[in-house]
């Protein structure tokens, strides 16, 4: 059922759960929720997918309190559960930034640990049974509602800019501006073949944002697909089929977490590097 009431068929359904709750300039010139999903197409480059940065930030507010306050209450004496589970967590990032990243930056265990768990809290609304949430929404009026924000490219571009970023910031900061133009021209066929080199290095410079976002998108989004496509089924096939994916599913979403997170730390590592 729709948040109107009326009955869906099997590709609307999908278009449904698919859509996401936008926020945007309308065609008459005022600013609301897009009503479908030709409202949210017209609004353009400016819209905003209301639910993907809701989500967003209420599992990486939940993430930050949560560690804050384990950190603030630690104890070498009596530790909880919760708090030997994040020293756990902190103990295998730090053992994968020392074995992937070579030079000294403060900055990068923190990252990694952040992106991983942050990753790994929106992943794993996947797990969510696909019609609660929006059928919760729907009581409220929300026509709407899309809970996976990693099924989302804006959210997964988003993240890997900000990496891309922090990549042009520290190759340029280690290497110098000189340092870092000449590693584009001159490597890796010398300074004979510049054209060929700077296409080739561009390509690779670029290819790492994208890589990053794509692949945790594709993965994730073929994951909510599947979800999806089983809860057309009748009941008693969905619960022996679901249950089997979603646990396979657990693997992917805690997969896709650490290949990003080891993505991070190396392409951190190769912007660090002045060998070239």
């Amino acid at each position: 059922m729709s948040a109107a009431g009326e009955v869906l068929t099997s590709g609307s359904y999908i278009k449904h759960h698919l859509q996401n709750l936008t926020y945007g300039r309308l065609s008459d010139g005022s600013w609301g929720l897009a009503h479908n999903a030709a409202e949210a197409k017209d609004m353009g480059f400016w819209a905003f997918h209301v639910d993907t940065l809701g989500f967003s930030f209420v599992l990486g507010a939940a993430f930050l309190f949560l560690f804050y306050r384990v950190g603030k209450t630690m104890t070498t004496e009596t530790p909880s559960g919760v708090q030997n589970f994040i020293e756990s967590i902190v103990d295998f990032i730090n053992e994968n930034v020392r074995g992937s990243f070579n030079g000294k930056n403060m900055m990068v265990a923190p990252l990694a640990l952040t992106t991983f768990i942050w990753i790994i809290l929106m992943n794993t609304m996947d797990l969510v049974p696909v019609d609660l949430l929006p059928h919760l929404a729907s009581i409220l009026g929300v026509q709407y509602l899309k809970v996976v924000p990693t099924t989302d490219p804006n959210a997964t571009f988003g993240m890997s800019i900000g990496i891309f970023l922090l990549i042009l910031y520290y190759s340029i900061k280690e290497k110098g501006a000189g340092g870092f133009a000449a590693e584009l021209m001159f490597h890796p066929f010398g300074k004979f073949m510049l054209p060929f080199n700077l296409f080739l290095e561009g390509v690779n410079l670029i290819a790492k944002p994208v890589s990053l976002a794509l692949r945790l998108f594709g993965n994730m989004y073929a994951g909510e697909m599947i979800f999806i496509l089983i809860a057309l089924l009748p009941f008693w096939i969905q619960w022996s089929l679901s249950l089997p994916w979603a646990i396979f599913h657990i693997l992917i979403v805690l997969l896709q977490a650490f290949i990003f997170m080891t993505l991070v730390i190396v392409y951190l590592d190769m912007a660090h590097q002045k060998e070239h």
